[in-house]
């Protein structure tokens, strides 16, 4: 039976493997997205069943502890976090995974240290990575978090000599790398690279704007990954590996997905402070300023949606902050009764984490089969007869396909201008996160609803239900 734990072991891990990259693909689609998330967490639980009958493991009681208190935890953030709280909540859980790769490799230096063994020096360079991604991500994950949730100012924060600053604290963490790489068993030098490793998280996410916080956690969860492969490799346990490996690479994929999707590259979104009032300057901004808008009541708007033979909803994160989901899936329904085809047009980069507008669509009900990425639904506005706009800005401006001098040209956008007629919900006339003003608002087909997505949507169901 001990000859065959340990292979049983490593056989358990290569179907949790299995199991992690099947959930992976399901993951990628809409319609079988639940389906995968359940196929990986029983990989998952596979993988702890199967470690927790490692011979290595020396302390079941506090693991049971550690299983009980976070599953009471995850139970109470799964029914109390709201849909539109997810960004927040992904960052935390970057966060804490990242945190809990860099303390597998405390514990493991400290272990070591503690018995006077002589540290291996692929161990050492396996804990010194996993210090840093794993304090990196944390400290980042929670700035993120704290940015999202209002806690500070979701703008970019930005101080003279920020770049070199940054450097000197690489470079600080490099020579303390080299020394205990020489000299692997000082303390004092460990937990000063600890310590720089948590600061370095806190400079890499404070002059990254709210708008950017998409690309941000899809790479913070890319981090968490690598940090957790890494403690992987601490630790000798191959799962580990795998599933951080996994995580490391999709998140990656995911962030070059984003970036093309606001056709920047990674190092302007992490270095540029975009959204600064620097970097609006010209383009569409001043251009359209002095031309005028023209505004609808809720019931001029009702007629345009309940006489048109085919609508597309385009949400952003107006609708993300107003709660409007469920409003949205109301007016849908109405629509469809009325025998109006009803189609939603997802922008890659709306709201604040990737498939934010998926996620909060999905809490509403609304069939999968109505939801459309960009390249399938811009093809399709030229027919539409109304293009529904909920709080979006940057995602549906001209100016990126039109406006040379534009921050935002060459941004791949939904072309909600060429549907026959726009109906646009913004509180105001305030710009995106890009900080240029919008040339859709002053097209000639485009009206005006101006209030509170949720309120505005609401309104428009009531005076559909009167047509």
């Amino acid at each position: 039976m001990s000859d065959f734990l340990p292979t049983g072991i490593q056989l358990t891990y290569l179907v949790a493997a299995s199991l992690f990259i099947l959930g992976l693909k399901k993951l990628g689609s809409p319609a079988t997205a639940r389906n995968g998330n359940v196929i990986a967490a029983v990989g998952m639980l596979l993988a702890i069943v199967a470690t927790m009958l490692d011979q290595h493991v020396l302390n079941y009681e506090m693991i049971v502890l550690g299983l009980a208190i976070g599953s009471v935890i995850g139970a109470i953030a799964a029914y109390k976090v709201q849909m539109t709280e997810m960004p927040q909540m992904v960052g935390l859980l970057n966060g804490l995974g990242g945190a809990a790769s860099a303390l597998v490799a405390v514990a493991e230096f400290w272990r070591l240290l503690g018995n006077s063994q002589p540290i291996p020096l692929d161990v050492n360079i396996s804990m010194l990575l996993d210090v840093l991604i794993g304090g990196v991500t944390f400290t980042g994950s929670f700035l993120a978090f704290a940015k999202l949730q209002g806690l500070i100012s979701g703008s970019p924060i930005t101080f003279p000599f920020q770049q070199p600053f940054n450097l000197l604290l690489l470079g600080t963490y490099v020579l303390g790398s080299a020394y205990l790489i020489v000299t692997p068993d000082s303390l004092p030098i460990f937990l000063a690279v600890v310590a720089v490793s948590l600061v370095l998280g806190v400079m890499f996410v404070i002059p990254i704007g709210g708008g950017d916080m998409p690309v941000v956690i899809s790479l913070l969860n890319s981090l968490s990954g690598i940090a957790a492969a890494a403690a992987g490799f601490v630790v000798m346990n191959n799962m580990l590996i795998i599933a951080g490996a996994l995580v490391g690479a999709s998140g990656i994929i995911l962030t070059e997905i984003m970036c093309k999707a606001m056709n920047r590259s990674l190092f302007s979104v992490l270095f540029s402070a975009f959204g600064t009032a620097g970097a609006a300057g010209g383009g569409a901004g001043s251009a359209a300023i002095d031309q005028t808008v023209r505004s609808i009541d809720p019931e001029e708007g009702a007629m345009m949606l309940g006489y048109a033979r085919s609508v597309v909803i385009v949400p952003g994160y107006g609708m993300a902050v107003a709660q409007a989901q469920h409003s949205v899936r109301e007016l849908s329904d109405q629509l469809e009764r009325m025998g109006v085809d009803v189609k939603y047009a997802i922008h890659p980069v709306a709201g604040r984490m990737p498939g934010h507008m998926n996620v909060l669509l999905a809490e509403a009900n609304v069939p999968y089969t109505q939801l459309y990425d960009m390249d399938d639904i811009n093809p399709q506005f030229e027919q539409a007869d109304v293009a529904l706009v909920i709080g979006a800005n940057d995602v549906v401006n001209p100016a990126a396909r039109s406006d040379t001098n534009s921050p935002i040209y060459g941004m791949p956008i939904l072309e909600v201008d060429r549907a026959k007629q726009t109906i646009v919900i913004k509180r105001g006339m305030s710009t995106g996160f890009a900080g240029v003003d919008n040339e859709l608002f002053y097209k000639d087909k485009t009206t005006m609803l101006f209030g509170s997505a949720k309120d505005m949507v609401s309104k428009l169901v009531s005076e559909v239900k009167q047509l």
